[in-house]
Parts: structure tokens; C-alpha cells; sequence
């Protein structure tokens, strides 16, 4: 079995991508992105970090996160959101038997994908790439026209605090805002 190792760089920004199996449209239902909410705050309780900024879309998640120092395991966040959430989602009910026989071994449940895509973001530059990034995958993924269109994004606040013009990438009302060009960090979204 293949060992996998992430990049623990103290004092970094994480992007991570997060995606349900077999892509079930689980967030389409706003009670389970309550869910979610309730089970990332529950991890920032147990272990504190920043949710930077954060994209909620029907079948996968953005986040970029930043961690106190010394601490640099998100990998313990990601598992205990997914756990919490899947634990809020789906309860106490028996595995189904139609998963796989690693799934039921691992006694793990049909919300998640096993793994998770993360990238750790040493610059300014990147950084902000990669919150545009963010910002543009509802349009991307042709679920709304513009950015702020989006309700479950942190799109807004950056726009409260100056960091966003409200018609960034926007294509509505006649609109015709330069779209962004992910092409340099497509393998590394996890999509």
C-alpha cells in the first residue's frame, strides 16, 4: 500500500479540497451544510485554526486554512470535520453491505472520498491565486454566472473588507469581467 506524505511547512496557508463519494450532491441540502458548519466549528474548538476563506458546493469543498504555530497538522482537522460531519449526516446506522469490502474494513461510511487534496502556500502571490480560485468555482463548476451569486462562499467578505470589487469575474447584467486563468494550478485542486 502506497505511503502518503504531506508537506507540514510551519506558518503556511493550506488549500485543501475535500470532495463526497461518488460525488453525491450532498450540500445541494442546505440542513447538511449546517451540518458541516456545526462540524467545523467543532473542530476549531478542539484544535484552533483560521478558515481563511471557504466554498461550499454541491459534491466538493475549498478551504484555505492557516494554523497556529507551531502546529501544522491539518490532516487531524480534515479527519475529525469529516467524522463529525459524517457522524451528524449519518448516525449510528450500520455500514451498508453494498460498499466496499475496504470500506467496511476501514469502517468507513458513503460521505467522503478517503482521501483529501491539499497544497501548502508559502506566498503572497499563490496565495491570492488560489483564493480566486476559490472565489470562481461556483462559476466554474456553471452553478452560478458570477461570484457573488454564490451564497455559500466567503466571496462576501472579502468583499466587505475591500479585497473583492462586488463585479469581480461577474457575467451578469451585461457584464463582461476578465475571467481568471487557473490553467498553472489545475493539477493541484484536487477536481
Amino acid at each position: 500500500m502506497p505511503q502518503y506524505r504531506r508537506a507540514r511547512i510551519p506558518n503556511s496557508i493550506i488549500f485543501i479540497t475535500c470532495v463526497t463519494y461518488q460525488r453525491q450532491p450532498l450540500f445541494q441540502n442546505p440542513d447538511n451544510i449546517q451540518l458541516l458548519r456545526n462540524a467545523l466549528a467543532q473542530t476549531k474548538e478542539e484544535r484552533p485554526f483560521t478558515i481563511m476563506a471557504a466554498v461550499i458546493l454541491p459534491d466538493h469543498l475549498h478551504f484555505l486554512w492557516k494554523l497556529p504555530e507551531p502546529d501544522c497538522n491539518y490532516s487531524a482537522r480534515v479527519g475529525r470535520m469529516k467524522v463529525l460531519f459524517t457522524r451528524a449526516v449519518r448516525g449510528d446506522a450500520e455500514i451498508p453491505q453494498n460498499l466496499s469490502a475496504s470500506r467496511r474494513k476501514h469502517r468507513e461510511r458513503d460521505v467522503w472520498q478517503r482521501r483529501f487534496w491539499e497544497r501548502s502556500l508559502c506566498d503572497q502571490q499563490e496565495i491570492n491565486h488560489y483564493l480566486d480560485y476559490i472565489h470562481y468555482n461556483p462559476v466554474k463548476h456553471g452553478l452560478v454566472a458570477c461570484p457573488h451569486a454564490w451564497e455559500y462562499s466567503s466571496f462576501s467578505r472579502y468583499v466587505t473588507q475591500g479585497k473583492y470589487s462586488e463585479d469581480w469575474a461577474c457575467q451578469c447584467q451585461g457584464c463582461a469581467s476578465k475571467i481568471p486563468d487557473f490553467s498553472d494550478i489545475i493539477n493541484y485542486v484536487g477536481e
